[in-house]
């Protein structure tokens, strides 16, 4: 079976879904970041935290709205590796942020 006879099935539409819960707990974890800063009053460490929280989920949610519109295309074209990369850092960023705030 060659490469272009392939039939995806159902798995472009299971990670289309997996992208939308990512998105969804990343909204999540970005507003309790935000209900945090705020509990105890409104300092500039936590509106630090806030913003770059919100910056971080901003730049999440553009690139996983970017990879949600191509795998609604019949034949996805593979992430590139500086989406990946990208989605990671700011997985990574906004766990960072939301320990920041905490702490």
């Amino acid at each position: 079976m060659s490469a272009d006879a392939r039939d995806p099935g159902l798995q472009p539409e299971r990670t289309r879904l997996a992208w939308r819960r990512t998105t969804l707990s990343a909204t999540v974890a970005a507003l309790l970041a935000a209900k945090q800063a705020v509990h105890d009053g409104v300092t500039a460490a936590g509106l630090v935290g806030t913003g770059l929280s919100l910056l971080v989920w901003l730049a999440f949610l553009g690139v996983a709205h970017r990879r949600m519109r191509t795998l609604g295309a019949a034949r996805p074209a593979p992430m590139t590796p500086r989406g990946a990369v990208v989605a990671a850092a700011c997985t990574v960023a906004l766990a960072a942020f939301a320990v920041g705030v905490v702490v």
